[in-house]
């Protein structure tokens, strides 16, 4: 039996529709039977660590790199030539002022003085023999025994000599700090730095390198910056209080000293846009030392019963900076804050927040208003509790879902495993 095309293709529309209700009809069964387990699965609660929100005093610290300085350097050099014979003192060694550090070979200097008096002495003896007879003159002179000019003459001559006489005393008083130099004494208390000069050189009082270098380490100054904006706060602030300030080593984790702040620098760098602040501190325990690179913070102020949180629970959107805080009843709200001051890890906020409520500070990428967490450190009993409590009504949870996956691989206790007689299979 022949049949017409037509009545073929009608035939065959007819059967594809068919396949394809059927296929259609099964898809909807299947997206019928999953529902409950998505269900189960968007209500599993969120892992989050927490914190408290306190109400504490918070301090206003500004940071700036800084550079340690000695308060004074003096390079010690000779004032006059000659051979170094002594240097009493030790590299590294505590001086006070005035204190002996090296010693000229004074004999020459000994002799120049020598030979200064002695001139004094002669020129100081034909003083006196001039005036001796400058009071003879003036005696004959008014018995007409001699003339005017003589007595004039007599009269200048003494008047000369003085003058020698002086120059004479002069030259001894130069010859004494001559010699005066060959003893060089410290000029501040400080400390030794190494010797440059070893004893038995000659010295010079032309000599660029000196002999050694005293720096005075207590106290000591640390000169730091601070951006520009702050410099008007901190001026005021020094107009009421002397500033404390708090050096850190490099890596910013250890104190080393506290001092107060001295004064601000009189004008700003053009370049950078931060001004130079000079801080002092006794450094009783040598744990400054100049050219030393440390980390200043300048206590400005402390502003009393701030509302704090952690750092880490400050978010930001395009809604501004928010939290999320948790309820009572495990569930989360996000509520919008104002950030007033960030010191570290602590933030201060002006608004938004209460004292004892809890704010998530890890795992808020996974929230959203209502979602229901589970906060972390409940410890071991903790979770070996929750697993017990899931592994007893797993039986329900499978009647009515199907089998749950088991990542650990292992029996848990009170249920049963997948393909096991009374566990209904997929």
């Amino acid at each position: 039996m022949v049949r017409c095309p037509h009545q073929f293709l009608a035939t065959l529309r007819m059967m594809v529709a068919g396949v394809s209700l059927a296929w259609l009809t099964g898809c909807a069964g299947s997206a019928a039977q999953k529902p409950s387990g998505k269900a189960d699965r968007g209500q599993q609660n969120v892992s989050v660590a927490v914190a408290p929100v306190k109400k504490e005093d918070m301090p206003v610290i500004l940071t700036g790199l800084g550079s340690v300085q000695a308060t004074n350097t003096v390079t010690v050099k000779s004032r006059v030539d000659g051979q170094l014979i002594q240097v009493p003192i030790r590299e590294g060694q505590e001086v006070k002022k005035g204190q002996l550090l090296a010693v000229i070979d004074p004999r020459p200097y000994e002799v120049q003085l020598s030979q200064a008096q002695a001139t004094l002495f002669k020129d100081q003896s034909a003083l006196t023999d001039a005036k001796a007879n400058l009071d003879r003159f003036q005696g004959l002179f008014k018995e007409g025994v001699i003339s005017r000019q003589q007595l004039d003459t007599q009269s200048s001559q003494v008047g000369q000599l003085e003058g020698a006489v002086r120059a004479d005393q002069a030259q001894v008083d130069n010859a004494k700090l001559q010699l005066t130099y060959s003893r060089i004494t410290s000029p501040i208390d400080g400390r030794v730095g190494l010797r440059q000069v070893d004893p038995g050189n000659m010295v010079h009082a032309g000599d660029a390198n000196g002999l050694l270098v005293i720096t005075q380490l207590q106290p000591i100054v640390v000169l730091f910056t601070l951006p520009e904006d702050n410099l008007p706060a901190v001026s005021k602030e020094m107009q009421r209080r002397k500033l404390p300030v708090d050096v850190y080593s490099r890596d910013d984790q250890t104190k080393l000293a506290t001092g107060v702040l001295l004064t601000i620098d009189n004008q700003i760098d053009p370049q950078t846009g931060t001004g130079r602040l000079k801080a002092q501190f006794e450094n009783r325990d040598h744990s400054l030392w100049p050219n030393q690179f440390v980390n200043a913070r300048l206590l400005l102020e402390t502003r009393k019963d701030s509302i704090v949180v952690p750092a880490a629970a400050i978010q930001r959107g395009p809604q501004g900076t928010y939290v999320y805080v948790v309820k009572p009843d495990k569930t989360t709200e996000m509520r919008t804050v104002n950030v007033a001051l960030t010191q570290g890890e602590t933030t201060a906020v002006d608004k938004g927040l209460s004292p004892g409520e809890q704010v998530v500070t890890d795992g808020a990428d996974k929230l959203q208003t209502g979602s229901k967490v589970e906060v972390r450190g409940g410890g071991a009993s903790s979770q070996n509790a929750a697993a017990d409590s899931s592994g007893n009504n797993n039986n329900n949870t499978n009647e009515q879902s199907g089998p749950q996956p088991n990542p650990s691989g292992k029996r848990k206790r009170g249920g049963q495993q997948p393909g096991q007689p009374g566990q209904q299979q997929p």
